[in-house]
């Protein structure tokens, strides 16, 4: 009983090191090891283990359910392992593709290597660190002349296209792990960096570092009394926190923004892009001086940091969450930080009966058809109940389905033109999809799309005036066209050089967000010795003065 094969574990140590393995991989019924018990709520994971650190402070609680030597015989064979010279990892033998996973190289389980003491990601870095490493580098950064942030930018653009290949590499990679683990197509489609995107991006970087300097300008200047001025300028927000998904391109324009802004960054991608936005971070940092530091821009890779960065409300002055509505609400709800909400894209196209059917084809194609997984693009196309049956509604719905679009009806589409029956209206495919519905007037779309919409971008072909004006007052969304297809909602062709997403709230900012959404203003006082006193004395005068 006192054997060297007491457990499967110190077999496995033995013949792993025997055999002169590259990996150890022993699975548990739990993600690895924890700091105690793992049905305790103050455990935490340890992602890579070091004997001197954890090796007296660890907790382990009962032994496991489906093993013999339970967690703490595991622990002592992969020490054993490592001091060997073989890496060990422990992970969960319940998760699916768990093995797989460890041999990508994903953060998963707990790593055992015999030179983990002197790596530099060993020091663990918490998450108040990185927030404050980002504030204290976003000062430095601001402290810098508009050209010497110019020229970061200009660094950063060169940097990607010189890095094209490696990058698309990486991106590659992503991809062929996405597709096996059955991801959705339109999530697929987000997450690709197809061919001269790395140049789009970098032009819209040198289009950002070419705007002018939005830090220090002032937006109002008052004489307040003899002497005394006031002057409302901007300033950066300070550290952002940006939750995004499966959009790696997002993290390049989001970098972009906040060095332009003065602002700290900390970035929490999707991990199914998890080497796409690893490489570009590395890319974008590599040639951030280090007069203001490369911790400017951190990049979160693991999920469970999320809700400690979300405490952070003394450090973060801003979370932009991109993605799903419930994703939107649960960050919402775990943090007092202000929250700018990039939610749902439900997408309206009203056609109204005096529309140009010629203009209405081409818009309502462009809207759905050029970049179905887009957050703008049309998901709901609303028609007045005079088209039905009409020939120029005919043909678009033709065009469509030559196209490959599938039409769900609404109760009164799907009775006439005998197509699916949609589930709900408040429904955001991201495919070559959409929702049919006839409406009786202008006023009918109004109140439809403000009851079922999101409030991002809708639009309305018509060629009455009146109509126009109506349905771009009284809809209640982030952004409203006439004549133009939803595609147009971007930074990007707003002429903002880019965005950090688009906000469907009404605080702070709406619409696509640009530089100007990641600014504040500071109130700044220029006097002779004034004092109030009792206002005894002062004469205000309160006159506007010229900017310049």
């Amino acid at each position: 009983s006192s054997g060297i094969f007491w457990d499967n574990d110190s077999l496995a140590t033995l013949l792993a090191k025997e055999l002169d393995a590259d990996l150890l991989i022993m699975l548990s019924d739990v993600e690895g090891l924890y700091s105690g018990p793992p049905s305790d709520p103050q455990s935490k994971i340890i992602h890579t283990y070091i004997n001197e650190k954890h090796g007296k402070l660890i907790n382990f609680g009962e032994k496991s359910r489906v093993g013999r030597g339970g967690m703490q015989a595991k622990v002592a064979a992969a020490v054993c392992a490592a001091s060997k010279g073989v890496p060990a990892v422990i992970a969960s033998g319940f998760v699916v593709d768990s093995i797989i996973k460890v041999m990508r190289g994903e953060k998963i389980g707990t790593l055992f290597h015999n030179e983990a003491n002197i790596w530099d990601c060993s020091k663990e870095v918490t998450s108040r660190e990185m927030a404050v490493a980002a504030k204290d580098c976003s000062r430095h950064l601001q402290n810098l002349s508009s050209e010497e942030r110019k020229k970061i930018l200009l660094d950063i653009a060169d940097a990607l296209e010189a890095n094209e290949d490696l990058i698309i590499s990486e991106n590659e990679a992503d991809l062929a792990a996405a597709q096996d683990s059955g991801y959705e197509k339109s999530l697929v489609s987000r997450m690709t960096l197809k061919a001269g995107r790395i140049t789009s991006l970098a032009e819209s970087i040198r289009a950002i570092a070419d705007m002018e300097d939005p830090i220090s300008h002032t937006v109002k200047k008052t004489e307040v009394a003899k002497d005394l001025v006031f002057e409302k300028m901007y300033c950066p927000l300070g550290v952002l926190l940006i939750i995004f998904e499966s959009r790696p391109d997002a993290l390049v324009q989001i970098a972009a923004l906040a060095i332009r802004s003065g602002n700290g960054l900390l970035l929490k991608g999707g991990k199914e892009a998890m080497r796409s936005n690893t490489i570009l971070h590395k890319v974008i940092t590599g040639v951030i001086p280090d007069i203001v530091g490369k911790k400017l821009i951190g990049l979160v890779k693991s999920k469970d940091e999320i809700a400690d960065l979300l405490k952070l409300d003394d450090v973060i002055d801003l979370v932009i969450p991109r993605g799903s509505n419930k994703l939107v609400a649960q960050i919402k709800a775990a943090t007092k930080i202000p929250v700018l909400g990039h939610a749902d894209g439900i997408c309206h196209v009203y056609i109204d009966k005096s529309a140009d059917m010629d203009m209405a084809k081409r818009i309502v194609l462009d809207a759905k058809v050029d970049y179905p997984a887009a957050c703008n693009a049309m998901e709901t196309l609303l028609v007045h109940k005079d088209l039905n049956k009409t020939e120029g509604l005919d043909d678009l719905l033709m065009e469509l389905a030559k196209e490959g679009v599938v039409i769900y009806g609404g109760p009164v589409a799907h009775d006439t033109l005998k197509v699916p029956k949609v589930d709900s209206f408040h429904h955001e495919y991201s495919s070559m999809a959409c929702t049919l519905e006839f409406v009786d007037d202008v006023q009918s779309a109004i109140d439809h799309i403000n009851r079922y919409g999101s409030a991002h971008t809708d639009c309305i072909i018509t060629t009455d005036k009146k109509s126009a004006d109506t349905f771009l007052q009284q809809v209640d969304s982030a952004a409203v066209f006439h004549n133009a297809s939803t595609r147009f909602c971007d930074g990007t062709r707003f002429g903002l050089g880019a965005e950090v997403g688009i906000s469907t709230g009404r605080i702070h900012a709406r619409g696509p967000v640009g530089v100007d959404g990641l600014l504040t203003t500071r109130c700044i006082l220029r006097g002779s010795g004034q004092v109030v006193n009792g206002d005894k004395g002062v004469v205000y005068t309160h006159k506007d003065l010229p900017l310049q």
